[in-house]
């Protein structure tokens, strides 16, 4: 095993982007954010889109400071949010071949949808009219969204779906651009609802039976975290001034945080918290109970085989999007500020609202959403910024309390502590107040787990650091503090 090395890590989110240096070795594990840019998504005629070409551009430049200051770099891995994709076709004519076993360079078909989208509500009806949620549970273990990869696919355009020879992940994609090689990762694809639990395939019985048969050819070999890409093509390493494998990590950013996560999975429920709060349970084996139905649970593949049994809160997407509502027609809003003049509003004051209905879904004006939710329910909404900014984290806090014992109890683990990881783990007042309201001590950290993640697996693929996740997730306590907070009445 190697003293040290270095890797570089492509982390996409849903509102911004970044590309970090990972130095790791057996006692270290160091991060230098190299760039960060902004993940705005694009309305043309036909819907929200993501400007996936501007964000690969950016994660291109960041990818030449990453060289610039560590030639040496081992690999590359790259993770998004799950669901979308893109649609690809054989520039040259020449089809790609079952499953996309080839190299053949491939054309985009347009620009890949952004899941808040609504066209997939138009997916949902025509998949359920063929297959109810109950039934689609049973075999894929996902909770239902109306924006899954599966409704996605039953709302495109048919005569994409006809020319289409690859249809690839977001973070499959980024790798393809990189590599030419088309591959899809495990722990994104189990997202997609396509993929069969049983066995871990594609479900190709599925596909037919939603009258999606033809994407049979369509999607890709699938591999799993710590399998060697390839190299950079030629003229990509050229253009970044160095070369590189491109390795597969827990390309589903919450995949990636949770191995990042420094817990005890018999012992600790996590909550990755950004524009999402996914708030889970580390198990062996998919919870496909009846239970696991009803609460709305979904089972998502995690590194070294493990199961990811969370939900899907709202999370810090109403909060920012609120900021950014009052941003339009004011001033820049400073969000400790804002945070600050929250916790001195009595939370009795506020009301409670359910962050997961669909209305909070899609950006708009959420103060307004707030307001009709209040008004539909008996409740008093707020009147002052601090008021909606307070009235949200109490929102979120119960929902996480509630979601933190609801997967506890599915999973069977007798939880004694919440670990928070990502931009929440530095919400002190959410923080705090998910301890009260669950009764369980809070420890908060690592911020950077996503990229954590994302580098410790490449760093294992490439001998700097080796065996399970428990030893990695103690090299992450080992070299990153915590911050605990206790349950206050």
């Amino acid at each position: 095993m190697s003293e040290t090395g270095a890797v570089a890590a492509v982390d996409l989110g849903a509102t911004s982007g970044r590309v970090i240096v990972g130095r790791v070795g057996p006692d270290l594990l160091e991060t230098t954010t190299v760039a960060r840019f902004a993940n705005d998504p694009i309305v043309l005629g036909d819907g929200l889109h993501w400007n996936i070409v501007g964000l690969y551009g950016a994660a291109l430049e960041g990818l030449r400071t990453a060289f610039a200051s560590e030639p040496e770099l081992a690999s590359i891995g790259i993770d998004s949010w799950a669901v979308d994709y893109g649609l690809l076709r054989s520039s040259d004519g020449e089809p790609a071949g079952a499953h996309g076993n080839n190299t053949t360079d491939r054309a985009l078909l347009g620009t890949p949808f952004h899941y808040r989208d609504e066209r997939s509500a138009r997916g949902v009806a025509a998949v359920h009219e063929r297959m109810p949620h109950a039934e689609l549970f049973e075999r894929n273990g996902l909770q239902f969204l109306p924006f899954n990869t599966l409704y996605q696919f039953a709302a495109e355009s048919p005569a994409l779906l006809e020319i289409a020879d690859t249809a690839l992940l977001i973070p499959d994609l980024l790798a393809f651009w990189l590599t030419g090689q088309a591959r899809a990762e495990v722990t994104n694809a189990s997202t997609t609802g396509l993929l069969r639990w049983s066995d871990h395939a594609w479900d190709e019985p599925l596909l037919d039976a939603l009258g999606l048969g033809g994407l049979r050819t369509v999607l890709p070999p699938l591999i799993t975290p710590g399998t060697r890409i390839g190299p950079l093509r030629p003229a990509v390493a050229a253009s970044l001034g160095g070369q590189a494998d491109v390795v597969a990590v827990g390309s589903h950013d919450t995949a990636s945080a949770v191995v990042a996560v420094p817990m005890q999975p018999e012992a600790a429920v996590y909550i990755s918290c950004g524009t999402w709060g996914l708030v889970g349970v580390e198990v062996e084996h998919p919870v496909l109970t009846p239970a696991a139905l009803a609460a709305n649970f979904t089972n998502e593949g995690g590194v070294d085989g493990c199961v990811r049994l969370l939900h899907n809160v709202m999370g810090l997407w109403i909060l920012s999007e609120t900021v950014r509502g009052w941003e339009r027609t004011d001033a820049p809003v400073e969000l400790t500020a804002l945070l600050d003049a929250a916790a001195t509003v009595p939370p009795a004051s506020v009301p409670l609202f359910d962050v997961n209905d669909p209305r909070f879904l899609s950006p708009g004006d959420m103060p307004a959403r707030i307001d009709a939710w209040c008004a539909e329910h008996d409740q008093v909404a707020p009147r002052t910024r601090a008021g909606y900014a307070r009235s949200i984290v109490e929102s979120l806090a119960q929902a996480f309390a509630e979601a933190a014992a609801t997967a506890a109890r599915l999973g069977g683990v007798d939880a004694r502590t919440i670990h928070i990881v990502g931009g929440g783990a530095l919400n002190a007042l959410l923080c705090q107040r998910v301890a009260d309201r669950s009764g369980l001590p809070v420890l908060a950290g690592p911020v950077e787990a996503t990229a954590l993640g994302n580098v410790l697996v490449q760093a294992r693929a490439a001998g700097f650091v080796s065996g399970s996740l428990e030893a990695l997730r103690a090299l992450v306590a080992r070299t990153h503090g915590l911050r605990r907070y206790t349950p206050q009445a």
